[in-house]
């Protein structure tokens, strides 16, 4: 048996399961609207809904990853990982931002 690497989220997995299997009722109710032929904005407010709980989770995923990945790095005198890491972070921020 090989040894997971801990992850930022791996405390939280539990919570982000829940969250997520909340987003995708949401969604699969967007799209019994759509089927309903329920009115734009209606439909458009659950997809801005769904949307922001999303960025919900990636902003708590962020979170962990500078948190614990980042900051586990760091500790460990592991500059070249934790400076990847932020990087990673970074770009990750940009993709949120465009999205």
């Amino acid at each position: 048996m090989t040894d997971q690497p801990t992850r930022g989220y791996s405390m939280d997995k539990d919570d982000y399961v829940k969250r997520l299997n909340r987003i995708e009722g949401q969604v699969r109710g967007i799209r019994r609207m759509i089927d309903d032929d329920t009115y734009c904005i209606d439909v458009l407010t659950q997809v801005s809904a769904a949307t922001k709980a999303l960025h919900a989770v990636a902003l708590g995923l962020l979170d962990g990853h500078v948190r614990h990945c980042v900051s586990h790095a760091a500790a460990a005198g592991d500059q070249d990982a934790a400076d990847r890491m932020v990087s990673e972070a970074s770009k990750a921020i940009e993709r949120l931002l465009k999205a």
